[in-house]
């Protein structure tokens, strides 16, 4: 028996390949799955099946992709409904991978359809189960992601959450390894623990939620402070459950070429240019009215949150970087990419084209600012339980995520002729979130804006900083 977890960190999402005998089976894979066929045909194995634990909302899966390079089938649980061939499995069904097996354990609460996979070694006995969305290491998942059509509430699915735990997972072995789909750093939870794997007997005793005592204690844990989910979480879900175009085909069209001119041309349609060079390199000068989301950080993520899915997209990136923007953007459901500025950013100043910066300061410089400006204004996009835990005194806390409307906007506008007369100091934990709110107020016609580089984690070392802490606020 081989089990291998496949973990991308930037969609802090886990992948599961399995083998025996030759036979696989994978469970929630990403949408380009050359990593599965890889491992596949390095040891000689045929995967045998594709199993999904629930309708993603925070990716897209490879579900349909690997399907059609292997002929394997796509099982979901119990009440799965989707516009492409499934098989939908029955609760307590086994499936067979060589000398091994693999029964689904229906668990609704995330969402209706939710499964989890219990694996038996060759003995039949219990050796880990894969928990999708149900349980992660810490947490559990978020009840508050049923569709329109499924007429349920919060409440309804949390309670559903507890009852699939306590019937389907509580009474395995302690020793049964833990395998969920999410780590750290995911939306698909609370606030999920450090590690990617766990076993049920430490769940039982570190995980806030396993330990409520009763199922009204276990619904109000899970539902108290429970943040906005992403914008585009019902996007990939009615994705995921519908299907969607080929990413051999999105490589194709995303991959064109494009020449100063040409995207000088596209320019006057509407459309985003989206800059993934490193935030320290944006600052320095971009193509005007350019999104800076930077490929080292949680990239498709911030996409997914602040871009649109319908405008069509050209990428600005480093040399060869071209292809691992599109998949990533891809990993989220962007198909409109129409090219890529053929040179990248250097090509475009090369040719002597207008070009726009965003001012760099430190943080003793935005202390030395604060007591002589009357316009100054401290705009923090970090998110608000990280505001409460700290903050300068009279901020603003504008969540990146909230960026993404217009309407947020009104606290940040120009004069009533057209002057800004603001200035506006930006900052977030560590500089990254920050060069994006900057690149997206300057694409709303804000200008007047500098980056505290370092963010919070400089201004909060600074002698003179005047801190406010909330923490009373914080879950």
């Amino acid at each position: 028996m081989f089990i291998k977890q496949l973990y991308t960190g930037c969609l802090s999402e886990a992948a599961y390949y399995i083998e025996s005998n030759g036979e696989a089976a994978v469970i929630d894979p990403l949408r380009d799955i050359d990593a599965y066929l890889d491992l596949a045909n390095q040891r000689q194995s045929r995967i045998k099946y594709i199993f999904e634990t629930h309708f993603h909302a925070d990716f897209i899966s490879g579900h349909l992709e690997l399907s059609k390079a292997t002929g394997a089938p796509i099982v979901y649980g119990p009440g799965t409904d989707t516009k492409f061939p499934v098989h939908v499995a029955k609760d307590g069904e086994i499936f067979t991978i060589g000398e091994v097996s693999i029964t689904v354990l229906h668990t609704p609460g995330h969402t209706l359809e939710s499964s989890c996979y219990l694996l038996k070694d060759k003995s039949g006995k219990d050796h880990c189960i894969f928990t999708g969305d149900t349980l992660f290491v810490g947490d559990v998942g978020r009840p508050d992601l049923a569709q329109k059509e499924d007429e349920i509430t919060m409440n309804d699915l949390a309670g559903m959450l507890y009852d699939s735990i306590h019937a389907k997972i509580f009474p395995l072995a302690d020793d049964v390894i833990v395998y969920p789909a999410h780590g750290p750093g995911s939306s698909c939870g609370k606030n999920l623990g450090p590690a990617t794997h766990s076993t049920v007997g430490e769940e039982k005793r570190s995980n806030y939620a396993m330990r409520s005592a009763t199922k009204e204690d276990f619904i109000k844990e899970v539902t108290d402070g429970i943040a906005a989910p992403p914008l585009y979480f019902p996007i990939n879900a009615k994705i995921n459950k519908e299907g969607y175009e080929s990413l051999e085909n999105v490589l194709v069209q995303g991959m064109n070429t494009l020449t100063v001119e040409e995207v000088k041309q596209m320019m006057k349609e509407d459309l985003i240019i989206l800059d993934t060079r490193k935030a320290t390199e944006f600052i320095k000068g971009f193509v005007p009215g350019a999104v800076s989301i930077g490929l080292e950080g949680r990239f498709a993520e911030w996409a997914g949150s602040l871009l649109s899915f319908e405008t069509p997209m050209i990428l600005v990136t480093d040399p060869g970087k071209e292809k691992e923007t599109i998949i990533r953007l891809a990993r989220v459901g962007f198909d409109k990419v129409k090219g890529c500025l053929d040179g990248g950013f250097e090509a475009w100043k090369n040719a002597g084209e207008e070009i726009d910066i965003i001012i760099d300061l430190e943080a003793d410089e935005l202390m030395m600012d604060i007591p002589f400006d009357e316009k100054l204004v401290v705009v923090d996009v970090r998110r608000p339980t990280e505001f409460a835990d700290g903050h300068l005194r009279n901020a603003l806390n504008i969540p990146l995520n909230d960026l993404a409307d217009p309407g947020t906007m009104s606290n940040l506008s120009a004069g009533p002729n057209g002057e800004e007369d603001q200035n506006i100091y930006i900052h977030c934990a560590g500089g990254y979130r920050s060069v994006i709110a900057a690149s997206l107020l300057k694409r709303q016609g804000i200008h007047n804006i500098r980056n505290v580089a370092g963010g919070w984690g400089k201004i909060k070392l600074q002698e003179k900083a005047d801190i406010i802490k909330e923490s009373s606020v914080l879950n």
